[in-house]
């Protein structure tokens, strides 16, 4: 049996009822996070540049894009609009073993196909679940191998948004073999590109896009070369060097979306967040001030040098730079999403402390438990020492995600949409209560303008 067929196969069988509460409650999670996202991000350029393209192309009014009056789209152009406007705000989520922001494109994905086709909450809980469970098993199996070979994340959000795509349509264990075969040979983004542009949010839309169109096609009967993970010059050949083996075993043991999925809770790049807040927890303790700096050392396994812009100068930069987020938390003794803002990532104070950063010696105790974690040490002028140490940023499931932090970011976002109160308190109400939804429009519905 091919390594598509038998990960289809468990996929069809597994019912809403098989689930663990947790991985729902952590789908729902998701969906708070992926539209609040998507409303800070709708007035970013690339957001309106790909919703007028969506616009002009029109088509079968299927799904709506979120945040907007006009008529509904073909399901394929709604869910590409809605992905990029998630990414652009880089204010969505990662997978933190390979830092993948799976739920943007599970999310625009699963109620982009949800209004076409009827579906229920708990239909949409259970394919975002399914999605991310496939998704974080294909890109563990090549991680790092794709990234060290400048290949970016999107390649793997593919594949969740393809599933969530295949489970919403119903289609069975071989259609949605065929349909995660289409997408196994359907998307190749360059991590070189995302990082200094706005191709970033451009390969999300393309990961929405080619999941719903690799789903539809498989339902059609489109046939794809169904060995094509395992087979050679295959897609874990290609990518990761790797037999693939390890992505169907032990399948329903254990659920990504509770153990490594991540919220993010403040923005910019996941791989910065426990920097910032480990930078600041060691700023608190001292009470230092930005004039009582001498410098900010970061330790992490695996870091030998700073990466990205070190100066940024606009939200691209600053959620790429790793020195941002290390001098911000230091000058504020805190990291928010007023750090996103224009006036933050200009303050002179900030960028004067960026000077100060440094890498030091990689941690040699509790390596394992560091997911995206960091030690920040800040030494001041009269030679004070402060460290604090940050396993995991957070909004991590492994640490335990809390609905208050999940509402607070959902309230603080979602305005710049130009959501009325109603709306905006209404849509939350929603989604906390998304397995009692009968039909994903009391959500939709909500979100339009």
């Amino acid at each position: 049996m091919s390594i598509a067929r038998e990960l289809s196969a468990f996929l069809t069988q597994v019912s809403y009822a098989d689930i663990p509460p947790q991985a729902l409650e952590h789908a729902a999670m998701l969906i708070s996070s992926t539209v609040a996202s998507a409303a800070c991000g709708s007035g970013i350029e690339s957001s309106k540049i790909m919703r007028a393209l969506a616009i002009e192309r029109g088509g079968k009014p299927d799904a709506s894009i979120w945040f907007d009056s006009g008529d509904k789209l073909p399901v394929a152009s709604a869910a590409q609009a809605n992905a990029v406007m998630s990414d652009a705000a880089a204010s969505d989520d990662s997978d933190l073993r390979n830092i993948v922001h799976t739920g943007t494109t599970l999310v625009s994905t699963s109620l982009a196909i949800a209004e076409r086709t009827g579906a229920s909450g708990q239909d949409v809980l259970a394919a975002i679940v399914l999605g991310y469970e496939t998704s974080g098993r294909i890109g563990e199996a090549i991680t790092p191998a794709f990234q060290t070979r400048g290949f970016h994340g999107c390649l793997v959000a593919i594949f969740g948004g393809t599933v969530a795509a295949a489970r919403l349509l119903r289609l069975d264990d071989a259609h949605t073999a065929q349909a995660i075969a289409l997408s196994a040979t359907s998307i190749g983004g360059l991590r070189a590109a995302a990082d200094t542009s706005e191709a970033r949010e451009y390969h999300a839309g393309l990961a929405a896009m080619l999941g719903v169109q690799a789903a539809l096609a498989a339902e059609m009967g489109y046939i794809a070369e169904e060995s094509i993970f395992e087979t050679q010059r295959g897609f874990f050949a290609v990518y990761g060097d790797t037999d693939g083996a390890s992505v169907t075993r032990g399948l329903g043991d254990s659920w990504d979306i509770i153990t490594d999925m991540a919220i993010k809770l403040v923005p910019g790049g996941h791989p910065s967040h426990s920097l910032a807040e480990a930078a600041a927890n060691a700023a608190r303790a001292g009470q230092i001030s930005p004039d009582d700096v001498e410098t900010i050392t970061l330790s992490r396994p695996g870091v030998t040098a700073l990466t990205g812009p070190i100066h940024p100068t606009d939200l691209i930069d600053m959620a790429h730079s790793p020195a941002y987020f290390l001098a911000a938390g230091a000058a504020d003794h805190e990291f928010s999403w007023s750090h996103a803002t224009e006036a933050k990532i200009t303050d002179p104070v900030i960028h004067q402390l960026i000077d100060k950063v440094q890498v030091g010696t990689q941690p040699t105790q509790q390596v394992e438990e560091y997911k995206q974690g960091a030690t920040v040490t800040i030494q001041t002028k009269d030679g004070r020492t402060f460290s604090s140490t940050v396993f995991a940023p957070k909004g991590a499931g492994a640490l335990g995600i809390d609905w208050a932090d999940v509402d607070a970011k959902y309230r603080s976002l979602i305005p710049g949409a130009g959501l009325s109160d109603q709306q905006i308190e209404g849509s939350l109400e929603v989604i906390h209560n998304f397995c009692k939804v009968k039909h994903v429009s009391e959500l939709i519905d909500l979100l339009r303008l």
